[in-house]
């Protein structure tokens, strides 16, 4: 049976960066997963990914041009294990759930966004953050 993980941001820098202070505990999660796994981008991860391969404050003097991050990113899909996926249809209302309390949290909408689609597309949510681990049932923390 193959599996779908769906990394969040932090883990796609820290598998590609290997100056990354998680990049051996990423590799590591990498390796240790069966060679059939499926790894999945939603818009918001792809745009992420490339953001921050582009950012030098993130990737010093490692950063990458325009041009460089979309080769990173099509070397990931062109593998044919990873894909870009749409949102799923039931997005719009695990958001609404996750984010219906009455306060000022401007920090929670992304979070809030991947967990949504990971919940809605049933997919293994991946990342090195406590509190978005905690908001997925399933999420592998790393």
């Amino acid at each position: 049976m193959t599996s779908s993980v769906f990394p969040d941001i932090n883990v796609w820098i820290a598998l590609i960066f290997d100056q990354h202070r998680h990049h051996e505990e990423a590799v590591r999660w990498y390796n240790a997963l069966d060679p059939f796994t499926i790894f999945v981008f939603c818009r918001h991860t792809q745009l992420g990914l490339l953001r921050l391969l582009n950012t030098d404050t993130v990737m010093g003097q490692n950063a990458m041009s325009l041009r460089e991050c979309w080769q990173v990113y099509d070397d990931w899909i062109n593998t044919g294990q990873t894909v870009l996926l749409p949102e799923p249809s039931r997005i719009e209302a695990e958001l609404r759930r996750l984010t219906s309390q009455a306060m000022v949290a401007p920090k929670l909408w992304a979070d809030a966004y991947l967990a949504a689609f990971a919940e809605a597309a049933e997919l293994t949510l991946v990342t090195f953050d406590h509190v978005l681990a905690g908001k997925v049932k399933g999420a592998v923390l790393l």
